[in-house]
Formats: C-alpha cells, sequence, structure tokens
C-alpha cells in the first residue's frame, strides 16, 4: 500500500482488498468519506445498524488502513475519516491478489448500480441541467495495452485536481450547488469475435 499526494491510495494487498469487499464496509467507508468524519454511533442510526456493528466494521476499516481515527470531541466519542479519497488496486501476479480484486470490483460494481438506480428515481425532482451530464456514458474501442495506460494516466489527470481540490470533511471549499457526485470508471476488455473484431 502507498499512499500518493493528493489522498490516493494505492492497494497490492489482496487481504486488504478483502476486508474493502463487504457491502456493510462499502458502505460505511463512503459514509464517513462523504461526512468528513463520523462516530460509530453516527453511522450506526444513518445505516440502521447496531452500534455494535458499525462499530466492529470500523475497526476492520481502520485495520487495513481505510479509515483512522480523528480525533476525540470528548472522552466517549471516537470520530472516524478515510485515509484516502481516491483508490487504485494492483493485485500483483498472485491468484489471491486477482480474487480479491474480482470480490472487490463486484462489491463496487453492485453499489454504483444502486446509486445509479437511485439517481433515476430522482432525477425527475432534479434540476434539469444535472440529467445532461450524468447516467452512463458508453465507448467501445480498439487499444493497445500502452494506449490503455495512457487513457487511464489520462483520466487519473483529469479528476484528481478535482478531489484534491474539495477535500473531505472541507465543507468551505465546496461551493454552493455542490453535491458529491460517484464516479467509476468501469474499463473491461472484451474476447474478440472469430473474425478479430
Amino acid at each position: 500500500m502507498s499512499l500518493e499526494s493528493g489522498r490516493r491510495r494505492v492497494i497490492g494487498d489482496p487481504v486488504a482488498m478483502r476486508a474493502l469487499a463487504h457491502p456493510l464496509r462499502l458502505k460505511l467507508h463512503a459514509l464517513v468519506g462523504r461526512e468528513g468524519t463520523m462516530t460509530a454511533a453516527t453511522a450506526a442510526r444513518a445505516l440502521g445498524i447496531s452500534q455494535a456493528l458499525a462499530s466492529h466494521h470500523l475497526r476492520q476499516l481502520g485495520k487495513y488502513g481505510f479509515v483512522e481515527q480523528a480525533g476525540r470531541s470528548d472522552n466517549r466519542e471516537r470520530p472516524w475519516r478515510v485515509t484516502a479519497v481516491s483508490q487504485d488496486w494492483e493485485p500483483g501476479e498472485t491468484a489471491e491478489g486477482h480474487e480479491g480484486l474480482s470480490m472487490l470490483e463486484r462489491f463496487v460494481l453492485e453499489r454504483s448500480a444502486a446509486q445509479l438506480a437511485e439517481w433515476q428515481q430522482r432525477r425527475p425532482e432534479m434540476d434539469s441541467r444535472w440529467s445532461e451530464h450524468t447516467g452512463v456514458s458508453q465507448n467501445l474501442a480498439y487499444l493497445t495495452v500502452d494506449e490503455l495506460a495512457e487513457l487511464h494516466r489520462a483520466w487519473e489527470a483529469l479528476i484528481s485536481p478535482w478531489v484534491q481540490r474539495r477535500p473531505l470533511g472541507d465543507t468551505a471549499s465546496r461551493p454552493e450547488g455542490a453535491v458529491p457526485i460517484d464516479i467509476t470508471l468501469i474499463i473491461a476488455p472484451l474476447p474478440l469475435t472469430a473474425s478479430g473484431g
């Protein structure tokens, strides 16, 4: 694991990937990230679960470096904060690494699909300008591995300044009207057809 400037975390440990690959932990991680800091009690109320369950999963996230203690407001409160706003996963060459990554990707995809479905329900009530720039965009391109790496680097260069400009928990850095936007980039090479297409 490494933490780059701008709070981007690169995770290569398959055990850490599997630790995050849990629906409730992904929800907790996203919730704490959106709020900036959050106690287990507040997270439990927000998710409709017990405080003990929220506390257990926050400690597991903490064990693998996804969240950390953010200081205490008094002797009882123990708020948590995320350690990185963006994450990349590098499974290495091991079967265990690829298995951990596959599990994590499935849960992230399911969460993103659920967020899209929720947005589709709210979309008619929102300012129509939001609809012009949200939803699904799909492209098919023939790329080499080097070109795909170039595309990925360009994507990171495009999104990173926005992530860095608005630190988690810093509401003063957000302009009026800013809302949390989940941007999930999915890149999946397709098998070639019999004719090579």
